[in-house]
């Protein structure tokens, strides 16, 4: 599952980005001459705490050491890009030779500072042609600007998950899968109980957990960036549309002030206390572990997934979604970059592997044969983004030099919509593209 991560000051982000970009020195991508047959340690370093997903991460590290008994692999848990950067700035024995980060954001970071190495000298010498092997929105945001500096290893798809048992009772046959449907159907869930609620069909606001303006955008098919590489808010229509439904929604929900309020009574997203697990909420923009943990919080009600909705305007598109996941790359400065290679080879593409990984987490799979294996433990429920990372219209955030500066700046202006502090949105979205121009061209 991903951990939210934010970066509190624009400036201090780039800031960073300059730092790394002039300390991380080493072999360079396809350089690389130490003999992986030779016995050798690797420090690998990642970001998974959760019991059950640290003892999914020992048991593919058994299983490498065992095809690999040359190598040794020590892991190290629960690293957060801010300490896989500081290590890596800082260099020596104890740095990581491999990394994976929750964050899809940084790909651009570490690929424009070059502290992690293009891995394209790697796939061609091993024969493995990417664009057969992962699903095309994944290399999308594994890459950036034509260095592959990472991989992906598993994939978060984002879509519906709703509670079957207060669609029944409220006459709901099937999940909404146009906007305006999703409208009514949220308002017909909906349960006010004074200043707050009995139950809302749906946490509307930005705030709400996974309910950002990144996973609303792709339903719209927003392009982030123009040809010209300038950012594009203003000049796609997706934006401003998407922007004004979700403020009509939170505006016909009882209102930004008291949707807030009652969300500030909401529990821990990772905890039993979720409001979805408790049925406060009949609705959740949420990725595919949410009815696995739900099941295991021990709900009393039916749990049902779908994809989100999508603009009645593009109806034809239903079945899409977000998609982000875990990433996996080979630090620059490492002297061990060839049995580097082969831990990363095996976790990303062995499909025994990735397949073993993605049942234990409750992850999709990030490779094509690894969605079509038999292997896969697919639930009703999980089908549904099993299906959505298949869709061909699914879409995500592209990689930048500025990390995930640029999303963390749209977010900011759409918290500013929702609020009901902004008059103008087109207008609005052409300032945050000037601010968001000026940041990137800081980072590069």
């Amino acid at each position: 599952m991903p951990r939210t991560a934010r970066l509190t000051a624009t400036a201090a982000a780039l800031a960073a980005l300059s730092v790394l970009a002039t300390a991380c020195t080493g072999q360079g991508a396809g350089t690389a001459s130490d003999d992986p047959k030779a016995d050798v340690t690797l420090n690998f370093w990642h970001g998974w705490s959760a019991p059950g997903e640290t003892k999914a991460i020992e048991e593919n590290i058994a299983r490498f050491e065992k095809a690999h008994p040359n190598i040794k692999v020590d892991v190290t848990g629960n690293m957060t890009d801010d300490k896989i950067k500081q290590a890596l700035r800082a260099g020596g024995d104890k740095a990581p030779d491999v990394v994976s980060s929750f964050t899809t954001d940084s790909v651009g970071t570490f690929c424009n500072s070059k502290a992690f190495a293009d891995l394209n000298p790697f796939l061609r010498a091993s024969g493995i042609d990417k664009t057969k092997v992962f699903p095309k929105t994944l290399l999308e945001y594994t890459q950036f600007e034509g260095n592959q500096c990472t991989l992906p290893l598993l994939n978060d798809a984002y879509g519906l998950v709703y509670n079957k048992t207060a669609f029944e009772a409220a006459g709901i046959t099937e999940p909404p899968k146009t906007w305006s449907r999703f409208v009514e159907v949220a308002q017909k869930l909906t349960k006010p109980s004074g200043d707050s609620y009995e139950q809302l069909g749906l946490m509307p606001t930005f705030h709400g957990y996974e309910t950002k303006p990144t996973r609303l955008a792709a339903q719209w098919g927003a392009t982030y960036f123009g040809a010209d590489g300038k950012s594009n808010l203003a000049g796609d229509p997706g934006f401003a549309k998407m922007l004004t439904a979700q403020k009509d929604l939170v505006a016909k929900l009882g209102g930004y002030e008291k949707l807030e309020k009652f969300r500030n009574t909401f529990g821990d997203e990772w905890s039993a206390e979720h409001p979805f697990h408790l049925g406060l909420v009949a609705m959740q923009i949420d990725g595919e572990w949410r009815p696995a943990m739900a099941a295991e919080a021990g709900v009393k009600f039916e749990i049902g997934t779908a994809p989100l909705p999508v603009p009645d305007d593009r109806a034809a598109d239903y079945g899409k979604g977000y998609l982000s996941g875990t990433i996996m790359g080979i630090a620059s400065g490492s002297r061990k970059q060839n049995a580097a290679w082969e831990l990363v080879k095996y976790m990303t593409t062995d499909t025994e592997a990735v397949v073993a990984f993605a049942n234990a987490i409750h992850n999709v799979p990030s490779t094509l044969a690894a969605l079509e294996s038999p292997d896969l433990r697919v639930t009703p429920e999980f089908k549904t983004f099993i299906d959505i990372a298949r869709h061909p219209k699914s879409g995500t955030t592209p990689a930048q030099a500025d990390g995930g500066t640029y999303q963390l700046t749209f977010e900011d202006f759409a918290y500013a919509v929702e609020k009901g502090d902004v008059a103008d949105i087109p207008a609005g979205l052409a300032k945050t593209d000037q601010q968001i121009d000026t940041d990137i061209a800081k980072a590069k």
